[in-house]
Parts: structure tokens; C-alpha cells; sequence
């Protein structure tokens, strides 16, 4: 799928916790999206990948784990992302990109395993963000894989992020603790040690590489450069969302004026500590500010269409996996989740240590239903886009208002609770759906009084 990933370390976020975030986006048209829990007694012992049948039994106890399912489980689970009950969390897959130098050494294997798969196969039996890595490199070794992907696994103190390779060559680095990274559908590990304890790898991956006479560099191994791409795709749909976001975050080491930028930079430091609602603002932001805004008032209609937005009508639920630190081990674990496009959702911390999720994001269905939260996001989403300049400034009152009361209720349970995570989930549930449904009707009765279809005796 065509998403956008951002990754930061404990010692670039703003509270100290590591947070890794995934836009998922689908097609042009929607593909509701549930939140559940899959508790062990529900997870399969014997895994089967509708895309292309590749089987295998799975180990025996596995963990519990949130997930974000399509709700038309036709084409498989795409269970997305989540975190388990030993607060281990996992995001898959960012689609990436290759070369033909790379396919004709390593060719896809059309009976692998893809991101249909991941997630399920992965996340219920890890007991930590590199042994994440080690499962499903492993699996990616046995099985191989039929397409190209990134993911990226954390748990309280690392972050690890994977990328494959060809058919069954991958890599993985570890996240340094003051970093960020933004990966949109591109390879994106640029310079690689092979000789670091942070990073792991398949096995004879180097020796691929030297036997194969692929590094076109004249020192040292960049990966994108030899298993990634550099076309002109690349600087219109990818490029440009790492301009912005290094733009926004660190102006003065990695900024620059050319969005199409082929070698913007992996690994990057930001000028200050990133907090939940700065991430929230960049996997929604489309431009804003530059000319290639689409809903800017002053630039040409080619600008505006000119390069891809990371915010825009595919985004099916954007989630940020939260470990945090020197709390409760119950509570540790934040599963923050918006469903629909970006432009006009917020984000809500659900507690992911539970054994159920409220219904208005469980029970989604494929016909639409807008008392379900993914439906509700998205018509609102739908009417924003008619007039947004018009709507903007209520949409910004809505999440400005909906977080502070999702926070206020958060810090009241982390300091104690007697009612059960279900229970406190339901009600961050209930006070985002009042808000959501509060903006959608301030904006249809604004609205209501631009139509163009009235007539007034005074016009």
C-alpha cells in the first residue's frame, strides 16, 4: 500500500518514549478500516496467505495483540500494525521500491509472504523489537516475499526498521535514540554498516553485494543506492514527503529547496523534542505554506497537483505505537488511532493492554455506517474537501479541543484508576465520536449557507 511512515527515538520525543507512526493508505476509494484485539485463543495455529497460499504452521502461546483489520477480511487479515501485551509494537508495511540489477539476482517469489502477512505471522510472538526483526527475517529467508516492503518493530528503549531486498534479502538498523525518521514509498536506508551492532541483516547479504559488483559508490554501502530506485516517479510521489517533513523538523541540517531531491537523508536530528500532536500535523500536512498546497488560494492548478501529499483522501487510519517508560506495565502501551483521511480526524491514545476495543471502532462494517467512527471520519473528510477554507478554522477548534480532553482523561487514569482499560478506552471512544460528529454538523450548517442551489428575495 501507499503509506508514510515516521519513526522517533526516546531521546527525540518530547516525553521521552519511543513512537513509531504509519499512514495506511489504500485506493482511491474507501476500505473501512476496524480496530480489535486479538486475544491467544483467536490467533490461528496454522497460518494460510490468501494472496498466494504460502502455509506453515505458527508457535504455540502466542501473545495478545491490537491490530487495525480491513473489515472485509476478503483478500486477507491486513492486520496493519499493533502492540502486544509485552508491549512490543509493529508497523507493516511501508511498499518500497527496487532496480531490475536487484530482481534479476534476487527475483520476487510470487508464493512468499507480503503485507497481507506480517503482522499476523510476527507481532503475537515477540518479546522485543529486535527479536521482531529476527522472526521475520527469518521467515523472510524461508519463505521469501513477492513484493517490496519496509516495517518497523519498537518496544521501550529501541526502535528497529527493516526493509527488504529482492526476493529474499533484507536489512535492518537500529533507530539511534535522538533521531526521527520519515519514510514515504521508497527504499530509504541510505549509508549501511555492516559491521554495527545496530544493524542485522540476511545471511551473506555483503558478500551479495561485492559478488555482484552493485555498490555504485566508490566508498562505503548505501542501500538505497544499490537496492532502491531513482526515478522520476520517485521525485513526485516520494521525495517530496521527506522534503517537507525534514523541512519542518530539522530546517538546518537537512532542509533544502528542492523537493525532488534524490539523496535526502535517512537518519535525521530534529531541532527540538517531537510531541504527538507535531506528528499528527506532519502525517496530515499537504504542502501547507509552499505552492504545492491543493488547497492553497495563490498557486497554479499545475502546482498544486504537482507532487503527492502525505495527508490526502487514501489515508485509511493513521496510528502512532507509544512505549513509554517508568509507568505501570498495563499501561504502558499507547495505541493512538485515527481513522479516514487526516484532514479532519483526531488522533485517540487507546490503551492497548485490554482485551477488547469500543464498538464504534471494532464493528465496522464495509456499507457505509456513520455511527462508526471510520465511516463518520471519512464523510467528514469528504465535505471538508468542498470548501476548506471554509471549514478549516472549525476543523482546527475540533482537534485542538478533542485532544485536550482525550489527554485530560489519559493523565487522570495513568495516575490511578478503578474502572477497567476497556471501560476507559469506551470513554475516550465516546468523546471522540461526540466531537467528530459535533464538527461534521457545525460544518454542514456553515455550509448549509454557501450551496449554491438557494435563492434569496435580498440576492
Amino acid at each position: 500500500m501507499a503509506c508514510t511512515t515516521f519513526l522517533v527515538g526516546k531521546k527525540a520525543s518530547l516525553d521521552g518514549t519511543t513512537l513509531i507512526a504509519r499512514n495506511e493508505d489504500g485506493g482511491d476509494k474507501p476500505n473501512p478500516q476496524r480496530f480489535v484485539v486479538i486475544n491467544p485463543e483467536n490467533q490461528p495455529k496454522h497460518y494460510r496467505s490468501i494472496a498466494t497460499a504460502c502455509e506453515f504452521d505458527l508457535p504455540e502461546n502466542p501473545l495478545s495483540y491490537t491490530s487495525t483489520p480491513d473489515a472485509d477480511s476478503t483478500y486477507g487479515i491486513w492486520a496493519a500494525a499493533g502492540i502486544n501485551s509485552e508491549n512490543v509494537a509493529m508497523t507493516a508495511t511501508e511498499t518500497s521500491t527496487t532496480n531490475s540489477r536487484i530482481l534479476g539476482l534476487d527475483p520476487y517469489v510470487e508464493t512468499g509472504l507480503g503485507e497481507e502477512d506480517f503482522t499476523t505471522i510476527t507481532l503475537p510472538y515477540i518479546q522485543s523489537a529486535r527479536e521482531g526483526v529476527e522472526r521475520l527475517g527469518q521467515l523472510l529467508e524461508k519463505y521469501g516475499t513477492y513484493e517490496s516492503n519496509g516495517m518497523a518493530f519498537s518496544d521501550k528503549d529501541e526502535i528497529w526498521w527493516l526493509e527488504t531486498l529482492g526476493g529474499h534479502q533484507w536489512a535492518a538498523i537500529r533507530i539511534p535514540d535522538d533521531a526521527y525518521v520519515i519514510a514515504p514509498n521508497r527504499l530509504n536506508i541510505d549509508w549501511y554498516d555492516f559491521e554495527s551492532s545496530d544493524t542485522i541483516y540476511s545471511t551473506g547479504l555483503k558478500e551479495f553485494i561485492d559478488k555482484n559488483k552493485l555498490n555504485p559508490d566508490f566508498d562505503g554501502y548505501n542501500l538505497r543506492h544499490i537496492f532502491g530506485s531513482s526515478t522520476i516517479k520517485d521525485t513526485r510521489y516520494n521525495n517530496p514527503r521527506a522534503w517537507y517533513v525534514q523541512n519542518y523538523f530539522s530546517p538546518e541540517t537537512t532542509g533544502n529547496d528542492d523537493p525532488f531531491n534524490q539523496d535526502l537523508p535517512f537518519i535525521c536530528h530534529a531541532n527540538r523534542k517531537i510531541s504527538i500532536e507535531e506528528i499528527k500535523f506532519v502525517m496530515s500536512s499537504h504542502y501547507e505554506n509552499t505552492a504545492y498546497d491543493p488547497y492553497s488560494t495563490t498557486s497554479s492548478a499545475a502546482e498544486q497537483k504537482m507532487i503527492r501529499p502525505i495527508g490526502l483522501n487514501r489515508n485509511l487510519e493513521l496510528h502512532v505505537l507509544q512505549i513509554r517508560d517508568n509507568i505501570d506495565k498495563e499501561l504502558a502501551g499507547i495505541h493512538w488511532l485515527a481513522f479516514g483521511p487526516n484532514s479532519f480526524n483526531s488522533l485517540v491514545p487507546f490503551y492497548a493492554r485490554v482485551s477488547d476495543t469500543p464498538t464504534c471502532y471494532r464493528d465496522t462494517k464495509a456499507d457505509f455506517d456513520p455511527t462508526k467512527m471510520y465511516w463518520l471520519t471519512t464523510m467528514t473528510a469528504v465535505l471538508g474537501d468542498s470548501n476548506f477554507q471554509g471549514y478549516v478554522d472549525k476543523r482546527d477548534n475540533f482537534d485542538l479541543n478533542t485532544m485536550a480532553k482525550l489527554r485530560a482523561l489519559q493523565n487522570e487514569t495513568d495516575k490511578g484508576s478503578d474502572q477497567s482499560l476497556e471501560a476507559v478506552n469506551e470513554k475516550l471512544a465516546q468523546i471522540a465520536l461526540t466531537a467528530q460528529t459535533e464538527l461534521l454538523g457545525k460544518m454542514v450548517i456553515s455550509g448549509s449557507n454557501h450551496m449554491k442551489l438557494r435563492f434569496d428575495f435580498n440576492d
